[in-house]
Formats: C-alpha cells, sequence, structure tokens
C-alpha cells in the first residue's frame, strides 16, 4: 500500500529518466515501462488525478490527503518516447516542467554529463574516481566543513547515496560551472565520446510540446537554462530565467501566457525572491523535490504554499514495491 503516515497528504510523484535499451539506454535512477506501470499501480489509479483537476483543486483548497498528481522535469525525449504511451494507455494526464535553452540550440549539460557518467563508465563509482583524479584537488577540508550540510541532505534526498551528494556540493559549491564544465570535458575527451551525436537525441523538440498539449497534458516552467542553484542567482537573474522560460513555452504552444500557471522548481533550489517572481508572472501551482518540511526556509507544513508543493522522487516508491 502506498500511503501511510509518513506520506498522507497530497502531492506529486517525481519522474526523470527511463530506459529501453536501445534508443534510450539504462542510467543512474531510470525506469522501463515495465516498471512505470508497477508504480502507477502501486500508488493506485484512482489516487492519480489528472494534472488539470489536481491543478483546479488546488486552487480551490480542495485537494484530499490521498491524492497525488504525476510529474515530468527536464524535457529528457525518453519520456516522450518510453512513458508518455503508458500514461495514454492508462487514460492519466500529467504536468511536464521544460526548460526551454534547448529549444535555441543551448541545452544545460547537465542532462549530457548525466549520460556520459552512466554509461561510459563500469559504474558511478568508477565516474566519481576519475572525476577526483582529473579535479585533482584536496577535498577533505571541504567535506568536513560541510559535513553537517551532507547529512541535512542525505535526510532531505534519500535517493541519493553520500558519493551521490558529495560529487554535488563539489559541483555545484567548490566548483564554478565553467570549472565543472570544463573538467568533465576533459574526461569526455579522455574517453572519446561523441556527445554531440547524442545531444540530438537527448531532449523534446517543439513538436513534442505542441502534443502534449494537444492530448491534454500540462506543460509548465522550469526557468530557462536550468541553474542547478537557481537561488544563488540575483532577483534580476532569477526573473529573465522565468519570463523568458514563459515566453518560449508561450509561443511554441501558441497560447496566452497567462494559460501557463504551474511550474517545478529546477534541482528544488529556490527562495523568496524566486516565489515573488513567479507570482508575479501569475504561476499559481509550483513543486518542490522533496516530501519533508524545511524549517531554514522559513516552512511551517510540508506543502507550504500552492508554489511549494512537496513531491516523491519514483525512486522511494519502487524500494517499497520491491520489497
Amino acid at each position: 500500500m502506498y500511503f501511510n503516515q509518513k506520506n498522507n497528504f497530497y502531492h506529486g510523484i517525481m519522474f526523470h529518466h527511463f530506459h529501453d535499451g536501445k534508443k534510450h539506454l539504462k542510467g543512474q535512477g531510470s525506469i522501463t515501462k515495465d516498471e512505470f506501470y508497477k508504480i502507477l499501480n502501486f500508488i493506485g489509479i484512482k489516487n492519480i488525478l489528472n494534472a488539470d483537476i489536481f491543478f483546479e483543486k488546488s486552487k480551490n483548497n480542495k485537494l484530499k490527503d490521498n491524492e497525488v498528481c504525476i510529474t515530468f522535469d527536464d524535457s529528457v525525449k525518453c519520456q516522450i518516447d518510453i512513458a508518455l504511451p503508458v500514461l495514454e494507455d492508462l487514460k492519466i494526464k500529467s504536468f511536464f516542467f521544460v526548460y526551454t535553452s534547448i529549444f535555441e540550440g543551448k541545452p544545460d549539460y547537465l542532462e549530457l554529463f548525466r549520460y556520459f557518467r552512466t554509461n561510459y563508465f563500469e559504474n558511478i563509482n568508477e565516474f566519481y574516481e576519475e572525476f577526483y583524479d582529473i579535479l585533482d584537488e584536496d577535498l577533505n577540508n571541504f567535506f568536513l566543513k560541510n559535513q553537517q550540510i551532507i547529512q541535512a541532505k542525505k535526510i532531505r534526498f534519500p535517493f541519493y547515496s553520500f558519493d551521490d551528494i558529495k560529487f554535488r556540493l563539489v559541483r555545484d559549491f567548490f566548483l564554478t560551472k565553467s570549472q565543472y564544465e570544463n573538467k568533465m570535458f576533459l574526461l569526455i575527451k579522455n574517453k572519446k565520446f561523441n556527445y554531440k551525436d547524442i545531444l540530438k537525441r537527448l531532449f523534446f523538440e517543439k513538436k513534442d510540446l505542441v502534443n502534449l498539449d494537444k492530448l491534454g497534458h500540462l506543460v509548465g516552467l522550469h526557468s530557462h537554462s536550468h541553474p542547478t542553484k537557481l537561488e544563488k542567482l540575483s532577483y534580476e537573474d532569477q526573473k529573465n530565467e522565468y519570463r523568458k522560460n514563459l515566453d518560449i513555452i508561450s509561443k511554441i504552444l501558441d497560447k496566452s501566457k497567462s494559460k501557463i500557471k504551474f511550474m517545478s522548481h529546477p534541482c528544488g533550489s529556490y527562495n523568496s525572491n524566486t516565489l515573488s517572481i513567479l507570482k508575479e508572472l501569475g504561476i499559481q501551482l509550483g513543486f518542490k523535490q522533496i516530501m519533508t518540511l524545511e524549517k531554514e526556509k522559513g516552512m511551517t507544513k510540508i506543502n507550504n504554499s500552492p508554489l511549494e508543493i512537496a513531491r516523491q522522487d519514483h525512486s522511494e516508491i519502487y524500494k517499497k514495491i520491491k520489497l
């Protein structure tokens, strides 16, 4: 049974990556079509609201504790090829939160690097070893200084290992974005990985957004360039991220910006400035990345506001199925 004392409140279910062993290879955290079916059936189809109904009930404060919706982040093509046919088969309409620099031919390399580290190494630990070798920095003091943060993140994101968390801290805080990308491209060069071919089949195309909208799924915001620490950006830079995101999506879908009222926070990163900007843009429903209350953000409840709705990562659900 999916609902229990720890999740008996309305929330979203968060999905990212899928694999079929053909066009889309298995990666860290990815699931198959059959596993997707199992997760949805374990939650209970009767408990899953269509995205438009979830949105309307949220606006009217009528969501019940055992009601959830399905959400997808990051504009990755495997969602269209593998997850969408399942949704259509089960007649479930979902939220798809997309970042839009991909439609300008400027994808964030986060997804490319994920593909690389999960397909060009024997396992994730081998990648971490080679990454730290090429980084060639003594990180002991950095990890020691951030020990409390590491422990706190493990509680917030139980689906990440401690090594996953440490790597993300190095990526997001120890290194600048350009430093991180330079090190990754050095590794890519060493592995003779022709990444330009892969980029073409990793992400949504404009026609995918149009089709999702036509089928009744809701397409929402996820920032323009997908910064991993959006909350560190200035007010103006954050506003530009979401304003451009909204402009491009509305143009592709040929609909008024006022019709797009939903979003998810990239990497769960936001602050009070973000929430103010989203309200100014007319966004009425937003999803975070976790299922816990964050007191450091001033939260008084888990679903702290309509722009801070909790989400359960699919991997935590699949663990329960396999027990």
